[in-house]
């Protein structure tokens, strides 16, 4: 299969790098960092005139009308920008609630028993297949207490403790929801690409600059492997990602996320160690990446969650003909005990 991507997708790419290169540089991302993760609206709502939250609405709802590997894409360059908010689950909830394909609302989830993310900016909250708006939602904020973030971008909200019990069903079947929290995955997956990606190209781009012994640091062996192993994990993850996005499967959505967790963090990490001291100073980036990178490896599916839904999979596989497990276990051989 080519994963190649079109030229209309190279451009769809090239143009959300260069919207977010101008509307949100460094210089705003340390304003968001110093503000303690607060929204931005008018940020938000040039995402959402760009068409980042409607990409995927039909063109006659008002949408851009492109699938789910173009929303990959985006996502992708989210990451790699460390893009506050609750991008995804406006994303997915554009459509089903108001003026949230338009950026005029900003819808974040509850994920399981995890805190909520931007909670206190939320127009509505999605628990289970409904969305929380209005009254409810100011009962639901009430409740609800907020909780130290590992992500200084990310504040976060412990949701009440009877959240589980989801409102009243509707038309929104456990089948939607069930395909919402995999979707979801999968976008998040594509964050953690970009993170992983960026990560990869601070970290290469350090090691050429920085001298030590009068040679830069990166054409000591040591530095060459982390960096070479960096560009290992990122691309194995690009590759799932693109994948899964294509064929929407849940089992490869796992491997992708699976493998887009494990490219962020330990990216994350090795940049840090090539910068050296640097890197552990609150004026780096390189830390914004690994704690982002951290509470996305725990949403929607974490690792372990992901590897169980991968070996019940394997379970489940039929033995291809010819394969020894297509015979049966072997027999024991002659004069075998125990």
């Amino acid at each position: 299969m080519d994963f190649q991507l079109s030229d209309d997708q190279r451009a769809l790419r090239s143009g959300m790098r260069d919207l977010l290169g101008a509307v949100f540089d460094r210089d705003r991302l340390r304003a968001a960092v110093d503000r303690g993760g607060a929204l931005d609206r008018t940020l938000w709502r040039e995402l959402g005139a760009a068409g980042f939250f409607a990409l995927r609405l039909p063109e006659e709802a008002g949408g851009v009308g492109l699938g789910l590997p173009e929303a990959v894409l985006l996502f992708e360059e989210a990451g790699r920008a460390l893009l506050p908010g609750p991008l995804v689950a406006t994303h997915l909830a554009a459509g089903p609630v108001k003026g949230a394909a338009e950026g005029e609302a900003v819808v974040t989830a509850v994920d399981g028993r995890l805190p909520v993310a931007h909670l206190a900016a939320a127009d509505a909250v999605l628990v289970g297949a409904e969305a929380l708006t209005g009254e409810a939602l100011r009962d639901f904020v009430a409740a609800a207490r907020p909780v130290r973030s590992t992500d200084p971008l990310t504040p976060l909200h412990r949701a009440p403790a009877d959240t589980e019990c989801a409102p009243a069903a509707t038309e929104r079947t456990p089948a939607h929801a069930g395909r919402f929290r995999i979707e979801a995955a999968l976008l998040t997956a594509a964050e953690q690409l970009g993170s992983a990606a960026r990560t990869t190209e601070a970290a290469v781009q350090h090691a050429g600059d920085r001298q030590q012994f009068g040679s830069p640091i990166g054409s000591f062996q040591a530095v060459k492997h982390l960096c070479a192993d960096m560009l290992a994990r990122t691309e194995p993850a690009r590759a799932a990602v693109y994948a899964a996005a294509l064929t929407g499967d849940p089992v490869e959505i796992a491997a992708a996320k699976l493998l887009a967790d494990e490219a962020a963090v330990r990216n994350a990490r090795d940049c840090l160690q090539i910068h050296g001291g640097m890197g552990f100073t609150w004026e780096a980036d390189v830390h914004l990446h690994l704690k982002r990178a951290w509470l996305r490896a725990a949403s929607w599916l974490t690792g372990a969650e992901a590897e169980e839904l991968l070996a019940a999979a394997l379970g489940a596989a039929r033995p291809l003909p010819g394969s020894s497990a297509a015979y049966g276990p072997e027999a024991p051989e002659a004069g075998g005990g125990g």
